[in-house]
C-alpha cells in the first residue's frame, strides 16, 4: 500500500486535451509578452542612443591650458612664500644693504631674470663661443659659380650603385627680355600640364574606389536585409539609382531587383519602395525610368504568398499508427497524439499570423506604388516616365480597388486621343485598360469599344523594322481583349481582328509571324463560328472594307484568308506549318495537326523562341535550289522566227547618214 500511495497516478485522455488548450493558450501569451518586452528594450535603447547624441552636440569643447602660462593659484603662493622670506630693513646688516645698493645700480640687475640660476654674464658667454666656432671654420674663396646639378637615374654594377648627374646649362646673360618671357610661359602650359595629369590619375583612382564602394553596398543590400544598418544602405543606394554614371546606376537598379525578388516576407521591399516613392516626388518626377521600372519585380501576387507560407512553414512529418504501435507503448501513444494535436495548433497560429503580416507589408506596399503612379498620370503625363507607368498599371490593375476604375479608364483614354504617346506607349493604356476590366472590373458594366477600335486601326502601324517588338504588347492585348473577353466579343468584332492579323502576317518578321498565326489559331478555336473566312463564297449581303477603322461594320464575313497561302509558300519552316494547319482549319488530331512542342506553347513563349535578335533563323532556312536543272531559254527563244529574220536583216545593214529634214512633216500638219 506505501508504494501505491508513493507512485503518481496518470492523467486521463481528457484531462491530456484540457491541459493542451491551457498550453497553447500559455505559449501565445507567453510569445507575445515576449515580443513587447523586446520592442520596450528596442525603444529603451533607441532613446538612450537619442540622448547621447543630444549630450554630445550640446556640450561645448573646452580649450587646453597653456602649459607655459603659470596658474593665478601658485602665483599668489608663491609671492606670499617670498613676502615671508623677505626681511624688512631694519634687520639686515650695513654690508647686506652695501651689496644691495651696488646691485640695483647695474642695469643687468634690473634685465635679469632674478628666477633663473644662470650667471649674470652666461648669454654673452654663449655668444662668445658661437663666434669663436664660426671663426675656426675654413674658409674658401669662389673664383667660379658653383655649376647646377641635374640628379638622373641612378646606374646599377657589380660594386654597388653609382649615382648619375648631369651639368645644368649656364644661360647666357645677353639672351633678350622676350626669349626668357617665353621660356617662363613654357614653364607654366607645363607646370599645368603636369597637375592636370595629376588630377585626371587621381580622379580615375578615386572613381575605381567609388565603384568598389558602391558594389559592396549593393551587395550588402541584397545579402543581409535583416542587417541593423539595412535602412541606412537603402538611403545610400536609392539615390545612386539615378546617379550620371550608367555604370553605377545599372548596378544599384539591378541591385534593387534581385531584393525585390527574393524578399519573402515583404518588409525589406517596403523599406525601399518608401525611400524611392519620397525620391521621385522630391526630384519633381525628373528621375531615369530604370527606376520605376524596378516596381515589376516585387512579388505581390497571392499564388506567391501561398507559395511562400509553404516554404516557410514546412509540414512535419508524424508518425503513423503502424509506426506507433511498433515503437510505442499504449500511454505513449496517447501522449504522442495530444502533443500532434497540440503542434498542428500552434502551426496554424504562427502561419495565420504570417500570412496576416505579409498581407498587410503588401497592402501598404501596393498604396504607396499606385500612389506614385497616379501622381505622374496626373502630373507628369509628358515625362519619360509614362511607359514604365503604364507597364507597371498593366501588371498591377487587378490589385486596384474598384472604385478607382471609371476614372483610371477615362485618364487612359484621354492620354491615347491627345497624340503624344508613342505607338508602344499607346498599347501600354490598352493593355492596362483590358487587365483592369478583366479583374475585379468584370462586375462593372463597362464596353472598352474605343479602345478595341484603337487597337484595330493601328496594327498596320507593325513592320519588319523598329515596331517589330511592339509585336509582344499586341499578342498580350489581344489574349486579355478577345480570349479572357470572350463573352462579350461579338462574332463580327472577331472576324475583323482574324482578317487584320492575318494581312499583318504578310509583312513582319518570322517570330512575330508565328505569334500572329498562333493567336489566330486560338481565336478560331475559341470562336468556331469564324471558320467561314476559310470558305471563297460571301456570306451575306454587303462588300468587305478593309480601310474602314471600325471592327463591327467592315463586313469581314464577305471575305476569305487568302493571306494563308501566301504564307504557306513562306521561306520559314515554322510559318508554313501554321498556315498550312489554319488552311486545314486547325484540327487537334489527324494529319493537320500541329506538333505538341508549337500546340502547347503561348503566342508569347513561340515569339520569343523564334527571336531574331541574334540575327539567324531558328530553325535554319534551307537554300531553294531548283530541282530539275534544264538549259535557260535565251530572248531569240521567246520571238517568232520572221520577227528574228527581220531583225537579223535591219541590224545587217550599214547605217547611212542622211540629212534629217522635219519641214515636210510640219507643212503637212499645218494643212
Amino acid at each position: 500500500m506505501k508504494a501505491r500511495r508513493n507512485k503518481k497516478q496518470i492523467p486521463s485522455f481528457r484531462k491530456l486535451i484540457k491541459t493542451s488548450k491551457v498550453k497553447l493558450e500559455n505559449k501565445l501569451k507567453n510569445k507575445q509578452f515576449k515580443q513587447q518586452s523586446t520592442l520596450k528594450k528596442y525603444r529603451k535603447e533607441q532613446r538612450k542612443l537619442r540622448q547621447a547624441v543630444k549630450d554630445a552636440v550640446s556640450k561645448k569643447p573646452i580649450p587646453l591650458e597653456n602649459p607655459k602660462e603659470k596658474r593665478p593659484g601658485k602665483r599668489i603662493e608663491r609671492e606670499e612664500e617670498e613676502e615671508e622670506e623677505a626681511l624688512p630693513l631694519d634687520m639686515m646688516d650695513e654690508d647686506d644693504l652695501q651689496l644691495m645698493k651696488d646691485l640695483g645700480q647695474r642695469v643687468s640687475f634690473l634685465t635679469r631674470d632674478l628666477s633663473s640660476s644662470e650667471p649674470v654674464h652666461a648669454k654673452k658667454r654663449k655668444h662668445e663661443r658661437i663666434i669663436d666656432k664660426y671663426e675656426k671654420i675654413p674658409r674658401t674663396l669662389q673664383t667660379a659659380p658653383e655649376k647646377e646639378l641635374i640628379h638622373l637615374l641612378p646606374i646599377k654594377d657589380k660594386s654597388g650603385i653609382i649615382p648619375q648627374t648631369r651639368e645644368k646649362p649656364v644661360t647666357d646673360s645677353n639672351k633678350d627680355e622676350e626669349d626668357q618671357e617665353e621660356e617662363r610661359e613654357l614653364e607654366e602650359d607645363w607646370k599645368q600640364r603636369k597637375l592636370k595629369k595629376s588630377n585626371v590619375v587621381s580622379l580615375k583612382a578615386y572613381k575605381g574606389l567609388a565603384e568598389v564602394a558602391v558594389k559592396s553596398l549593393c551587395e550588402l543590400l541584397v545579402a543581409l536585409p535583416h542587417f541593423n544598418f539595412h535602412n541606412n544602405i537603402i538611403v545610400l543606394i536609392v539615390p545612386l539609382m539615378n546617379d550620371m554614371s550608367k555604370l553605377i546606376s545599372e548596378m544599384c537598379c539591378e541591385a534593387v531587383k534581385k531584393l525585390f525578388k527574393q524578399d519573402k516576407l515583404g518588409q525589406a521591399s517596403l523599406g525601399v519602395i518608401k525611400v524611392i516613392s519620397g525620391f521621385v516626388k522630391g526630384r519633381n518626377y525628373e528621375v531615369r525610368p530604370e527606376m520605376l521600372k524596378t516596381f515589376l519585380c516585387l512579388r505581390i501576387k497571392e499564388v506567391e504568398v501561398k507559395k511562400d507560407t509553404e516554404d516557410i512553414n514546412k509540414p512535419k512529418k508524424f508518425m503513423t499508427f503502424k509506426e506507433k504501435r511498433k515503437s510505442l507503448s499504449r500511454m505513449q501513444r496517447k501522449w504522442k497524439k495530444a502533443e500532434e494535436k497540440l503542434e498542428r495548433e500552434l502551426r496554424e497560429a504562427e502561419a495565420s499570423e504570417s500570412t496576416e503580416k505579409k498581407l498587410k507589408l503588401h497592402t501598404e506596399t501596393l498604396n504607396i506604388v499606385f500612389v506614385t503612379y497616379f501622381r505622374i498620370l496626373k502630373k507628369a503625363q509628358r515625362s519619360p516616365l509614362l511607359p514604365a507607368v503604364l507597364e507597371g498599371l498593366a501588371k498591377f490593375a487587378h490589385l486596384i480597388n474598384v472604385e478607382f476604375f471609371d476614372d483610371l479608364l477615362v485618364v487612359l483614354h484621354t492620354l491615347i486621343e491627345s497624340g503624344d504617346l508613342s505607338y508602344q506607349e499607346s498599347l501600354h493604356c490598352v493593355q492596362t485598360a483590358f487587365h483592369i476590366l478583366s479583374g475585379q472590373g468584370d462586375v462593372l458594366n463597362i464596353d472598352p469599344l474605343k479602345f478595341y477600335t484603337h487597337l484595330y486601326k493601328t496594327l498596320f502601324k507593325l513592320h519588319a523594322g523598329a515596331t517589330n517588338e511592339g509585336v509582344e504588347i499586341v499578342l498580350q492585348c489581344l489574349d486579355v481583349m478577345l480570349t479572357k473577353r470572350r463573352k462579350q466579343v461579338s462574332q463580327q468584332r472577331a472576324l475583323a481582328f482574324i482578317k487584320r492579323l492575318c494581312t499583318l502576317a504578310l509583312h513582319v518578321l518570322p517570330n512575330s509571324s508565328i505569334g500572329i498565326l498562333a493567336t489566330t489559331r486560338i481565336l478560331m478555336h475559341t470562336f468556331p463560328k469564324t471558320d467561314l473566312l476559310l470558305d471563297s463564297e460571301s456570306q451575306g449581303s454587303g462588300v468587305f472594307l478593309p480601310e474602314l477603322d471600325e471592327p463591327e461594320y467592315c463586313n469581314a464575313q464577305n471575305t476569305a484568308l487568302w493571306e494563308l497561302h501566301a504564307l504557306r509558300r513562306h521561306y520559314h519552316p515554322i510559318v508554313q506549318r501554321f498556315a498550312a494547319h489554319l488552311i486545314a482549319g486547325a484540327p487537334s488530331e489527324g494529319s493537320g495537326a500541329l506538333k505538341p512542342e508549337l500546340s502547347r506553347r503561348s503566342a508569347t513563349e513561340l515569339f520569343e523562341a523564334y527571336s531574331m535578335a541574334e540575327m539567324t533563323f531558328n530553325p535554319p532556312v534551307e537554300s531553294s535550289n531548283p530541282k530539275i536543272k534544264g538549259k535557260f531559254l535565251q530572248g531569240d527563244s521567246f520571238l517568232n522566227e520572221d520577227l528574228n529574220q527581220l531583225i537579223k536583216r535591219y541590224s545587217s545593214e550599214v547605217a547611212t547618214e542622211s540629212p534629217l529634214d522635219f519641214t515636210k512633216y510640219l507643212k503637212t500638219s499645218l494643212h
